[in-house]
């Protein structure tokens, strides 16, 4: 008798799991995320891993940023995920408020689907010429997992200085994020990396762009001084390992000080990154480390995509100085090659860097 009672209570546990699952999409959740904060949901989309992507997108949905940051449980040790990613955290001397939230644990389903799943996903793309972060494929799926919904701010005081922090991701730029439970129906979709070639933008319009005030072969040499050197205790941190799990103490402050109480913890997945492509990593992450921190005037509220153009520009131009032969972005888009006459350098201004910012970042200005 007592074995049937258990297994009767069991199985009304498994039913109220089960009944708590919230069948929903990319879009209803980008709409209000805040809404769906802490509720176990299931989406039917597709996965994007890349240089500083890992991301959950459906059709487009209209959002500035339009996908969803996706995080295995910490301790997953997943291979998928990006594979260079900063984030900001409050410092111990940080001058604003910070909200610690308790969060459920979510405990991965690590079956054959997942493999799977995580297999496709991590698989390099093999191709000419420099490529960060490119992967062979994009993967279809069910997805369940908790969804954690925040309002995106990054807030300055009078003085430029940033007292409120609040986001997932890159940057801390998404305002959903998916801690994985579980994944299904899993199917490749191999990227498409000969698309033609287009050129990178042209200097004039890069400067309208983003309001830049100075020259633009400075770029990668500011971004590189933004790590500072060995041994100063400047805000940045390095690590090298991969960065795809949702890390409670991420979202705390931090027991360490600032110069301007914000940490700028850059991850970079050393097994992904070798040689020149750790050096571009760096540059990229470096510029958004110099844009956040002390932005030109103007650019002190850049959006995300504002925020990537630059960044991109200043690896393709820490490409260029560096002697690479050709500098192609995760989904297939050319953003340099030694090859172009300088005239086809300059006809295609923006071609490159929108369609990758629009197509394969999902951000839109």
């Amino acid at each position: 008798m007592k074995r049937i009672f258990g297994l009767a209570i069991a199985c009304v546990f498994s039913c109220r799991l089960h009944a708590q699952v919230i069948d929903t999409t990319v879009c209803d959740i980008l709409k209000n995320p805040q809404s769906f904060n802490g509720k176990i949901v299931r989406i039917k989309a597709t996965v994007s891993a890349g240089f500083d992507l890992f991301v959950v997108k459906g059709p487009e949905c209209g959002q500035h940023v339009d996908a969803i940051w996706l995080s295995y449980p910490e301790g997953t040790r997943g291979k998928a995920g990006p594979a260079a990613i900063l984030q900001m955290q409050p410092a111990h001397n940080f001058g604003g408020t910070v909200t610690v939230v308790d969060r459920a644990p979510v405990q991965l389903d690590k079956n054959k689907d997942f493999k799977q799943f995580d297999s496709l996903l991590s698989a390099p793309a093999k191709i000419g010429g420099l490529c960060l972060g490119c992967v062979r494929n994009d993967v279809s799926a069910t997805l369940v997992g908790r969804l954690d919904g925040t309002q995106v701010e990054l807030r300055r005081d009078g003085s430029g200085k940033i007292v409120s922090i609040s986001g997932f991701g890159n940057l801390n730029a998404y305002g959903a994020r998916l801690v994985l439970q579980s994944v299904s129906d899993v199917s490749p979709q191999e990227i498409d990396y000969s698309k033609p070639a287009v050129a990178p933008p042209a200097a004039s319009d890069v400067a309208t762009e983003f309001g830049m005030h100075h020259p633009l072969n400075e770029q990668p040499k500011r971004a590189v001084e933004a790590f500072g050197k060995e041994g100063d205790d400047n805000g940045v941190n390095v690590g090298f390992a991969g960065m795809n799990e949702a890390t409670k103490s991420a979202e705390m402050k931090s027991d360490h000080d600032s110069p301007d109480g914000v940490l700028f913890n850059c991850s970079f997945d050393s097994t992904r990154l070798k040689g020149d492509d750790m050096g571009r990593a760096m540059t990229h992450l470096g510029e958004h480390i110099v844009d956040l921190r002390n932005p030109e005037q103007g650019n002190e509220s850049a959006s995300l995509y504002q925020l990537e153009y630059r960044a991109w520009l200043t690896t393709a131009l820490g490409a260029i100085g560096a002697g690479q032969k050709s500098m192609t972005s995760p989904g297939g888009y050319l953003l340099w090659t030694s090859s172009w006459p300088q005239a086809s350098i300059n006809r295609k201004t923006n071609d490159a860097l929108t369609a990758f910012l629009a197509n394969r970042a999902l951000l839109s200005k």
